[in-house]
């Protein structure tokens, strides 16, 4: 079946930047980010319930080498075609040695290095502003979403939004200038059942060793909450990772 079929049959659209969540304009590396976030959700070793995630997982690796080579990118945006038979998309390629090389391993030190040059930073200040136009307001989903974030976190993360509003860099959504109560103390509440829960586990598991403590800290730290784990990785990865080379061009396939 050909690559916008797939796209439509599993993800409901044949747009390939639809697949993404990402505009057509997007740049190399928003294409690159994105493509890493959705494709982790559906890595095989990551979604075992989902009898299609393989399936899901290898029509990712195609659609990125077809948005990362500027002559097939250019062809699809142009005709809104893809080279079916081009040598990125032949069949026998392992698509996750793919994206391995694409995004290789990193260490607990490029977490501690990474974040430490994150917080308070200009980026850490624009991802934030973005969180908070893209969920209109919600502080759950913002702080559900944000890099490097905790609920000790929140205050800050919330003053950045509210020099914004004052400078009128984004609009007022009533989901955070008028938010409850009750749901900044379960907020609170959940972030306390959190960070219980990741004490407990460490103690369970006597994780004596430094990096070990710290790598399970972190993840228990986004507790319920992996695929925001996976989004701060994602961010690192990319950041960590080399660009691929370019591919060539074959027949094309109409959509």
């Amino acid at each position: 079946m050909a690559l916008l079929d797939r796209c439509q049959e599993l993800f409901k659209t044949s747009n390939l930047y639809e697949v993404l969540s990402i505009k057509k304009e997007a740049t190399d590396a928003e294409i690159r980010r994105s493509y890493y976030k959705v494709s982790l959700k559906v890595h095989p070793d990551r979604a075992p319930e989902d009898p299609l995630a393989t399936e899901k997982f290898q029509v990712l690796g195609k659609l990125y080498a077809v948005l990362s080579d500027k002559e097939q990118r250019a062809v699809y945006d142009e005709q809104g075609v893809v080279d079916e038979e081009s040598d990125i998309l032949r069949q026998d390629r392992c698509w996750e040695d793919y994206w391995r090389l694409l995004f290789p391993k990193i260490t607990v030190q490029d977490i501690l290095e990474f974040e430490k040059k994150y917080k308070g930073s200009d980026e850490e200040r624009q991802d934030v502003i973005q969180l908070y136009v893209q969920h209109q307001g919600d502080v759950d989903a913002i702080m559900a979403s944000a890099l490097c974030s905790s609920q000790e976190d929140e205050p800050r993360l919330c003053s950045i939004i509210q020099d914004a509003m004052k400078n009128k860099e984004v609009p007022t959504f009533p989901a955070f200038t008028q938010e409850s109560e009750k749901k900044k103390r379960a907020r609170r509440k959940r972030a306390d059942r959190e960070r219980q829960e990741a004490e407990e586990m460490q103690k369970e598991m006597g994780l004596d060793d430094q990096d070990d403590s710290l790598v399970m800290m972190l993840k228990q730290r986004q507790n319920s909450r992996e695929h925001n784990f996976n989004s701060f990785l994602s961010d690192l990865e990319a950041k960590y990772s080399k660009k691929s080379g370019k591919s060539q061009r074959g027949k094309r396939g109409k959509k």
